[in-house]
């Protein structure tokens, strides 16, 4: 009787010998090879898909702490801005001006985070969003798992969290609030700028960005902003520019057909406030590239060589201009090539970003006397160094920009895009600062403190305390009215 493993043997070779009456020993050779080659083939194409979702994974991690470290530093910038305003200002108004750079942050946080966002990235129009209200970081999730073909190799789509874009973008929002606060220092009621700067930061600012930084109607045009010279500082400089306007100057500024200069205090803190801000300024600019790559360098140099440019000429320009370097031209001058350099850091040539910056530096010189000639007071420079270098900075876009610049081969295609910009974004923030700041006076009965409150000092009258108190003051002569001429210390 024949075995079951006998009968199995005979009918495998059966099988052998069929497949050798039909098939050559070479074809036959081939079957296991083929079956090798596909084992590995199989097993290769696995790694290279778990490769690929690895260095996803890894790459949306690295955005994500870039972002983050980036969000830090221009959250720090509020330091430097509360150093600068409070130095160029009397010691008898610093608390105020310490008061008003801190609170405005926390501010403009719950002001963009229950509205501003919404109006800025919200499912919308091409004008406004409008979902998203009270964010909280679901509308786009944090996912690496989607995926996408292209030239035949899979890649993984790179999503960072929305809260790291949100806590980003909120940084932005409170730097338009904070340069209003420089230009209407030392006269402005505490609870009318922190009302204008939550309606700002909830409603104008963000409308703007949307044109833009959202793919609105002024991104399909053509317009340019990086960073923001005009979706920020030009933002801020015209919301400062209404607001002094307003408010009206500082008792003494202006008398006797003169203009009578009001020195800062404390030169050492507003020197300090700009180094915190020219660093701050590296999370500002190469933080909006929004992903940890090889642009990031570049856009640090273009940054960095404004900077240095703007203060030179600034410095050059002052000396010339008035026998002496003016240590408040040199600040002025490192912040005019920074602002001016925002909008196309991430597409200028380095020879380009010293031109921008150098032209920064002149402008904000001669700005500065401008708005004194019209007696428009600007205790910090806001409207000098953020809407005129803002502007300038727009427009250097369409002239310099590598690709579409008029001066490089572009044509002037790219240049009217940003002169559209500049007007619509300017005309509908001066409008809507207008508005505001008319309806603060109405409701409030003025937005300026009274005359014996300015006198003894914002510090006092506001706050009920002094940044130095037990130390000696200086003498502050102040000059009440300009119609007797009378002088009074203070």
């Amino acid at each position: 009787m024949m075995s079951g493993h006998t009968k199995d043997n005979s009918v495998v070779l059966r099988f052998a010998r069929q497949l050798s009456r039909h098939f050559s020993p070479t074809w036959l050779t081939c079957i296991p090879l083929a079956a090798i080659i596909t084992v590995i083939w199989s097993t290769a194409a696995m790694a290279q898909t778990d490769g690929v979702e690895a260095a996803g994974q890894v790459q949306i991690i690295l955005d994500t702490i870039f972002l983050l470290v980036a969000s830090v530093l221009v959250i720090f910038m509020n330091a430097g801005f509360a150093m600068l305003e409070a130095g160029f200002c009397r010691q008898k108004n610093a608390v105020n001006i310490l008061s008003k750079n801190l609170i405005v942050f926390a501010v403009a946080v719950i002001a963009y985070w229950a509205i501003g966002y919404a109006f800025m990235y919200g499912e919308g129009s091409s004008f406004i969003g409008l979902q998203g209200f009270f964010f909280n970081g679901s509308s786009i999730p944090y996912t690496g798992e989607e995926w996408y073909t292209m030239d035949g190799d899979t890649q993984i789509l790179n999503f960072v969290p929305e809260s790291v874009s949100f806590l980003f973008q909120v940084a932005f929002a409170a730097t338009a609030a904070t340069i209003v606060s420089g230009a209407v220092a030392e006269r402005i009621k505490f609870d009318a700028f922190l009302i204008f700067s939550f309606l700002l930061v909830a409603i104008s600012y963000p409308i703007t960005g949307h044109w833009q930084w959202d793919g609105g109607w002024l991104y399909e045009f053509g317009f340019h902003d990086f960073a923001g010279s005009t979706l920020v500082h030009s933002v801020g400089g015209w919301a400062a520019l209404v607001g002094a306007a307003v408010v009206g100057p500082r008792l003494g500024k202006y008398h006797d057909g003169k203009v009578h200069a009001i020195p800062g205090h404390n030169m050492s803190i507003a020197t300090l406030g700009c180094l915190i801000l020219w660093i701050g300024w590296m999370g500002f600019n190469p933080g909006s590239q929004l992903a940890a790559d090889a642009a990031v360098p570049y856009i640090a140099i273009t940054t960095n060589l404004a900077a240095a440019a703007g203060a030179i000429t600034a410095t050059a320009t002052s000396w010339i201009k008035d026998g002496k370097p003016d240590l408040s031209m040199i600040i002025n001058g490192i912040l005019a090539g920074l602002v001016g350099i925002t909008a196309g850091c991430d597409g200028v040539s380095f020879f380009s970003a010293v031109i921008i910056g150098a032209i920064a530096g002149v402008l904000v010189v001669f700005s500065v006397g401008f708005f004194d000639s019209i007696k428009l007071d600007d205790p910090v420079g806001a409207t000098s160094v953020h809407l005129v270098c803002g502007i300038w900075g727009t427009l250097a876009v369409g002239l310099f920009t590598e690709e579409t610049g008029l001066f490089t081969g572009g044509g002037i295609q790219s240049l009217i895009a940003q002169i559209v910009g500049i007007l619509s974004i300017g005309g509908f923030t001066v409008a809507f600062s207008f508005i505001v700041w008319y309806a603060l006076v109405a409701v409030l009965g003025g937005i300026r403190v009274d005359e014996e409150e300015e006198f003894r000092g914002l510090d006092i009258g506001e706050h009920g305390m002094e940044a130095y108190s037990g130390f000696v003051k200086e003498s502050d002569v102040i000059f009440r009215g300009t119609a007797t001429g009378s002088e009074t210390e203070g």
